[in-house]
């Protein structure tokens, strides 16, 4: 059987929703768990959902990724800018990785501009609300596929 895909989520994610939604959207991160895992499932593979507000549990989740999925996707929220520890878990990974943001860090504050997470992964996809999960998980399902 194929290893899950890696989906994971980084602080205040699990207030998706309620949380700022003219930057963030009404989809609450349940309602983008939902979408992936229906089209993983679409596509042959099951996800490992994850959010945690803590860095050193966000860095544990990478490193299980190593040995246990076949791809991760990221959405790293505020550590994206400051997490050394989570850009240094992800240069140890031999499996395509992902980095993703439902806003675009861009045409934010001036301290969201540097991605340390950006320079360890494949490609960065932001700035297209929920459908930044869906994107992101394109891409990888399109790198697995043979």
């Amino acid at each position: 059987m194929t290893k899950p895909i890696y989906i994971l989520n980084g602080p205040n994610l699990n207030l998706l929703g309620t949380r700022e939604p003219e930057i963030y959207g009404a989809d609450t991160l349940a309602d983008i768990k939902a979408a992936c895992v229906a089209t993983a499932k679409t596509a042959g593979f099951a996800i490992e959902f994850r959010q945690s507000n803590i860095e050193g549990e966000l860095v544990d989740m990478i490193q299980e990724a190593r040995a246990k999925a076949s791809a991760l996707i990221i959405n790293p929220a505020a550590y994206t800018h400051t997490s050394v520890a989570i850009h240094d878990a992800l240069k140890t990974l031999d499996i395509p990785a992902v980095e993703i943001h439902l806003s675009q860090p861009a045409k934010r504050e001036s301290f969201r501009q540097t991605s340390y997470v950006g320079q360890a992964v494949m490609g960065t996809i932001s700035g297209f609300g929920a459908n930044s999960y869906q994107l992101g998980l394109q891409a990888v399902i399109n790198l697995l596929k043979p």
